[in-house]
């Protein structure tokens, strides 16, 4: 598309002048006056605004009030006949992002034109690189509509404009990270930097390092000064991951920052000031390590301000249904397939799933549904056997029925264990009555039979 330039001077001979120059490369509006380049920038959008200073009625920085204070911002250009220090200072307060004189020179024109193209397309994609960020990030972005997922975004609500330090807990894959970028995200620091480390993939020495930098010959290998984590975060937010690892050397000197607000590279012994919100996160219990003498009591409380806890997946159950949908979508379109359709009783199935994992569990289940899938639906048939749960040892239920006992605790009465047997078969034999009658090891009468009596089980014969 051809950048679109409003050039706007009281004088008929320049404005026209420059119009017949920039032509060539341009798609060019002229306009005699500032009230007449208000009509235009209000009836279409310009990339760039050429405009004098001194003309009659409104001035040109008129114009450049004007054309800054509209929803899609054109870069703008000042120029007069009158140029002085105090002139161009002026119109760069207002915004403007070069100042010329007159008469104009038309190359160096078209270079400023070029430039503030420039500027304007990376302030475009700054704006929506933010966007993305905030969406990604925003507590909006959090998925899920469960009371226990909720009572943890309210909390974060309240706690995220402070500079608390925040700890918070829960089983591995239950999302912590994610709620550390949205509580850094949604707080005053969120266009600083946000660090994440993880604790326990690092040794002790590198992850004393890696946080608090180095001094040139500190030890072996120490070839050059290195700033570390904290120090990048400067003004921001640093998330220390699995907190309950660490060491208790560093600890010692994490506790030190949280009382000072300081810290000292390894090696060095200048204290440096730093503004850094810290978030800790464990899937450990820190409060049993403090009994056994593991963790440093005096740290846990500097470190337990606020406590966020984050439920297990098995306990928002309501909240599966969500998560699939997001993560199917999510890698159908990184595959280029259009998304599967979980069918209901798969979705039963897999909200009565314990999900050990969380939701790291379940992203890594959606993504391989999409690559496995052999059709356009997911099945309950399509669900390995451990999301169906397997029979085991015979029980007597409270009816006095027998059962059989799932590992996971779960009971089938001897009816549902023979529907499941059932299903499978003709799932494994892709409908064909005959096949699954074989592998039930009964005749294909009694299947028959079977399925008039259990008329959900009914599929097309092959």
């Amino acid at each position: 598309m051809v950048p679109a330039v409003l050039i706007v001077d009281d004088e008929k001979h320049t404005r026209e002048g420059l119009q017949q120059a920039l032509a060539e490369h341009y798609d060019v509006t002229i306009a005699a006056s500032a009230d007449e380049a208000f009509n235009l920038l209000e009836a279409q959008p310009f990339d760039v605004v050429l405009t004098d200073l001194r003309m009659p009625g409104k001035s040109g920085l008129k114009v450049i009030d004007k054309a800054l204070a509209l929803p899609q911002r054109p870069a703008v250009l000042m120029m007069t006949a009158y140029g002085n220090i105090d002139t161009a200072v002026e119109a760069m307060k207002r915004g403007a992002v070069d100042f010329l004189t007159k008469p104009v020179n038309i190359e160096r024109l078209e270079v400023l034109i070029q430039r503030a193209l420039k500027t304007k397309t990376l302030e475009v994609e700054v704006k929506q690189l933010h966007e993305r960020l905030d969406e990604k990030f925003s507590i909006e972005g959090i998925i899920g509509t469960s009371q226990k997922l909720e009572d943890v975004l309210v909390k974060m609500r309240l706690v995220a404009p402070s500079r608390a330090t925040i700890l918070i807990e829960g089983e591995s894959g239950t999302g912590k990270e994610l709620i550390a970028q949205a509580i850094h995200q949604v707080s005053p620091r969120a266009r600083a930097p946000f660090i994440a480390v993880h604790c326990a993939a690092l040794s002790e020495n590198l992850l004393e390092s890696e946080v608090f930098g180095h001094e040139r010959g500190s030890f072996t290998g120490a070839t050059e000064r290195r700033v570390g984590r904290f120090e990048s975060a400067d003004g921001g937010t640093l998330f220390l991951d699995e907190i309950g690892e660490i060491s208790p050397s560093t600890q010692v000197k994490l506790l030190r920052f949280l009382e000072t607000k300081s810290i000292e590279r390894v090696g060095g012994s200048k204290p440096i000031a730093l503004d850094v919100r810290l978030v800790a996160a464990t899937n450990r219990n820190l409060e049993q390590l403090v009994r056994d003498g593991k963790f440093r009591d005096d740290l846990f409380f500097r470190l337990n301000v606020v406590r966020l806890v984050m439920p297990p997946l098995r306990e928002r159950p309501e909240d599966i249904s969500l998560l699939l949908a997001h993560f199917i979508r999510v890698f159908s379109a990184e595959n280029a397939v259009p998304p599967l359709a979980v069918e209901p009783g798969a979705l039963r199935t897999l909200q009565t799933y314990a999900w050990p994992g969380n939701i790291r569990e379940l992203r890594n289940f959606c993504e391989n549904a999409v690559v496995m899938r052999r059709g356009g639906n997911l099945t309950e048939y399509d669900l390995e056997p451990k999301f169906r749960g397997q029979p085991g040892s015979a029980a007597v239920s409270a009816a006095g029925a027998p059962t059989a006992t799932a590992p996971g605790g779960s009971s089938f009465s001897v009816e549902d264990n023979e529907k499941r047997l059932l299903r499978e078969a003709l799932h494994k034999s892709r409908g064909n009555r005959t096949a699954a009658a074989g592998l039930m090891g009964i005749s294909r009468r009694t299947l028959h039979r079977k399925i008039a009596q259990w008329p959900e089980l009914d599929v097309t014969d092959k």
